[in-house]
């Protein structure tokens, strides 16, 4: 009984391991523009999209200008 509960201990920590895993490096590579609205409504768009890919080239521009040691 006891090598049973150690079995399904050791099954579920590596699976929740590697969920975590898993989450984190799709979360980290993903590029995208949320657009926010006075209505309290948002919408993100993936690179990719027709939307995104003419938005992101100047949100990145803003961006590098505003951070420390930008342009």
């Amino acid at each position: 009984m006891k090598r049973r509960r150690l079995w399904f201990l050791v099954v579920g920590a590596g699976s929740f391991a590697g969920t975590l895993l898993y989450r984190r490096r799709s979360v980290r590579n993903r590029t995208r523009v949320d657009v926010y609205f006075d209505d309290g409504s948002m919408v993100s768009l993936a690179a990719g999209s027709p939307d995104a890919d003419g938005l992101l080239p100047t949100a990145e521009r803003i961006l590098s200008e505003t951070r420390p040691g930008g342009a």
